[in-house]
């Protein structure tokens, strides 16, 4: 090399010149090698693109037969060129030959060269294609080489990504090739649209520095500002006490001044690269490395180091690097993010979005209710989607299978056009059954309620001619608001639920906040198992000023109509006796301060914590009501978390252990005769649906999409004959099981519709 430096930094420049040709994608990628070759002092540059079908091929060479161009292909893994693609990271040997790797190829005429050095052309951690330089002379390459390499791989991974690149065979480059991943469904429903960035990517267009000291000094005077502000966010009186959510800040600050990240970006710049050109170098190398972790706690902090290299490119942006307005979204629009939460979800433009992609999110996540509120297919944990898509490219998310379709082929996009338009008629198939009464074949009457939260919730009553609303959600409120809602506010969202719903019945829960739906103007201490700590009608009987004010809410909302009010998470009688007092005492209040009272008020609990099943006699003698969460009844009964992705799928909810604990509830209301009501997903699903109406279940709380697939089964279900089908089986023990096979058997020799 000509001096520590000089070399990559003359090699730059003269790239800058070669990109900015009039030129074809194939001619510049042929002048590229002949310059690195050239500037290298190598007797052989060549570049090998990885296509679509997982192939590498050779696009571009300088030293070996120029013939073997677009001819040489070779597996992802196959020779060392297959090796540097498939580990992501450079090989330098003196005698390449004589490594296991090493393969052969008669076209190329290679056999003559011993020394290899080959790079992998990577682009937000995802490789592309693979860099190599080659000499007849037994040498290894100097570290400064290795970092030149690495540097012009950096700039050919562009030219990849874009798609101008393409063999006569007609095969797509990797960078634009069709993606296909798997990840679990959070809201049902197709979407087909275009990728939009929830947090657009900083694109980098000037990779090459006009002056290394003046992006050495952009560079500092960046870290500085990002440095500084990690700081300002641990001193803010929200974060500054002790806590996890300190700790995780800390750990932050801790990579933010890493000497070591710091030494790479400036290494990177010294190469000839702009500083938000060497940010992006230095982040894809390390997402390259670290997704081929199986440490989960690296994995992890992967995404730390994501989130720093963001905000460093933030900072080092101009002003037209501004993320896009959201009145600017597209039609048809997939959102897709690393995580997100309601309130940001809600921003969008409801009428131009179509679907959601997360790399993180389960369904019993408030951003995963949101998305059902809206109607739109949602996907979540789906690793690197951010990585994977780019804004604009064609997306096809499918929220029952979890299957996301990035640049997806045309014979994908028919496919999915056809499902799309079978569903519109099922849909319509629906709606004409929107005016039939909520009866089985046998005459038995079960009621289809509403699950709802929003004020966008409110059209689907009409819509679907739900039965009414069986579960409100009222922390949804809370958790969209910037600050607390007053006691207008909340008075005035409780009047429009109640006024849409006309004379139809609406059960709000209280506010279910707590465990892992944080509100983030409420300081809440952390806990080692939210999901059982501090949370629901725990922190409200704790906070009784935040519960009388939404009972008084409520109350004041509902005068001169009924008011159904049920308690979530309680665990023992005594609490809801707590819980009722409060009720009585702003009653009491109100009437001393000439408020016009609801026309009757019920109370009822919500059955989701076990200890309660074996308090059931004692609770029905004082509730006007029972409400069912079948999520958190199932997650605390399995001692399963709902949220974790490995054992949330653990249990089947037609197991007959769970299906005997709702059967008990039922036969003591019924008992007592008092209503029941079951809220959560298992009733959204024809199949569950018609194990309850087995077992008892008369009125079921489900999402808006769920009302027509459910209604459609219940018309030609034999209430009676599914009972004596399903009760016998739930007497028997034989070590426990679920029934999905048996009653899906049943439902398909009845000719029942149990497909949503």
């Amino acid at each position: 090399m000509r001096g520590a430096y000089g070399g990559p930094r003359v090699l730059l420049r003269r790239l800058r010149e070669v990109m900015a040709e009039p030129v074809t994608a194939q001619e510049r990628l042929d002048r590229i090698v002949v310059l690195i070759a050239a500037n290298m002092v190598a007797e052989v540059c060549s570049v090998y693109v990885l296509r679509s079908d997982n192939d590498l091929e050779l696009f571009a060479t300088e030293g070996l037969n120029r013939d073997a161009v677009h001819r040489t292909t070779m597996r992802k893994g196959e020779g060392l060129v297959g090796l540097v693609a498939d580990e992501a990271e450079s090989v330098n040997l003196s005698d390449a030959q004589a490594h296991p790797s090493f393969s052969y190829k008669p076209e190329t005429g290679e056999e003559i060269y011993h020394s290899f050095m080959g790079v992998p052309i990577l682009r937000s951690g995802n490789t592309l294609g693979v860099l190599v330089v080659q000499n007849k002379a037994h040498r290894t390459y100097s570290d400064e080489e290795v970092e030149a390499l690495q540097t012009t791989a950096m700039v050919i991974a562009e030219m990849v990504a874009s798609g101008e690149l393409s063999g006569p065979g007609g095969a797509e480059t990797v960078g634009r090739r069709p993606a296909h991943s798997a990840g679990v469904s959070l809201s049902d429903g197709i979407g087909l649209g275009h990728v939009v960035l929830h947090e657009p990517k900083i694109v980098v267009k000037n990779f090459i520095a006009e002056d290394v000291n003046k992006e050495l000094k952009r560079l500092d005077e960046g870290l500085v500002r990002l440095r500084a502000s990690i700081d300002v966010l641990l001193d803010d009186g929200d974060v500054a006490r002790a806590g996890e959510h300190r700790d995780v800040l800390e750990t932050f600050r801790m990579f933010a001044h890493d000497r070591g990240w710091g030494k790479r970006l400036h290494e990177a710049v010294m190469t000839g690269l702009t500083a938000e050109a060497a940010v992006e170098r230095v982040q894809s190398d390390t997402r390259a490395r670290m997704q081929r972790q199986t440490d989960p706690y690296l994995r992890e902090r992967l995404h730390d180091l994501d989130d720093l290299a963001h905000r460093l490119l933030r900072e080092l942006a101009s002003p037209d690097h501004a993320s896009r307005p959201r009145e600017e979204l597209p039609e048809n629009a997939i959102v897709v993010a690393r995580s997100m939460g309601p309130a940001a979800l809600l921003e969008y433009d409801r009428t131009r979005l179509r679907g959601l992609v997360l790399e993180e999110g389960s369904g019993s996540s408030h951003v995963a209710i949101v998305a059902r509120a809206l109607g739109i297919a949602a996907i979540g944990q789906l690793e690197n989607a951010t990585g994977l898509a780019e804004a604009g490219d064609p997306i096809i998310v499918d929220g029952f299978s979890g299957e996301v379709h990035i640049r997806p082929t045309a014979d994908v996009e028919r496919a999915y056009a056809d499902k799309v338009r079978f569903r519109a008629r099922k849909q319509e198939q629906y709606r004409a059954l929107r005016d039939r009464p909520f009866r089985t074949r046998d005459g038995v009457e079960v009621a289809l309620m509403l699950n709802a939260g929003l004020l966008v919730d409110l059209p689907h009553i009409p819509e679907t001619n739900a039965a009414g609303i069986g579960l409100f959600r009222t922390e949804l409120q809370f958790m969209v608001a910037p600050s607390l809602p007053k006691t207008a506010a909340q008075e005035a969202l409780y009047r429009a639920v109640l006024d849409a719903a006309g004379d139809k019945p609406v059960t709000f829960r209280t506010l279910d906040v707590g465990g892992d739906k944080v509100l983030p103007y409420m300081r809440l201490e952390p806990e080692e198992n939210p999901a059982l700590g501090w949370r629901a009608i725990r922190l409200g009987l704790d906070r009784p000023a935040l519960m009388r004010t939404q009972i008084r809410a409520l109350l004041r909302a509902a005068g001169g109509r009924e008011l159904k009010i049920m308690f979530p998470m309680v665990s023992c009688v005594s609490e809801f006796d707590e819980a009722k007092a409060i009720v009585e005492r702003e009653q009491a209040r109100l009437a001393a301060h000439g408020f016009e009272a609801p026309a009757k008020v019920r109370l009822g609990v919500m059955v989701e914590v076990p200890s309660l099943l074996f308090q059931l006699e004692e609770i029905v003698r004082r509730v006007d009501f029972l409400s069912v969460g079948s999520n958190d009844l199932m997650q605390f009964l399995f001692a399963v978390d709902r949220g974790n992705a490995k054992v949330s799928s653990r249990f089947d909810p037609l197991d007959v252990a769970f299906l005997r604990a709702l059967a008990r509830v039922t036969a003591v209301a019924g008992a007592a005769g008092k209503p029941v009501t079951l809220c959560g997903e298992i009733a959204a699903r024809p199949l569950e649906a018609m194990a309850l109406v087995a077992i008892g279940y008369r009125s079921m709380s489900v999402s808006p999409a769920a009302i027509g697939p459910v209604k459609a089964m219940l018309l030609d279900l034999d209430a009676g004959d599914v009972a004596n089908f399903v009760r016998p089986r739930l007497e028997r023990f034989d070590g426990g099981h679920s029934l999905r096979a048996e009653l899906g058997d049943y439902a398909r020799s009845r000719g029942l519709q149990i497909e949503p």
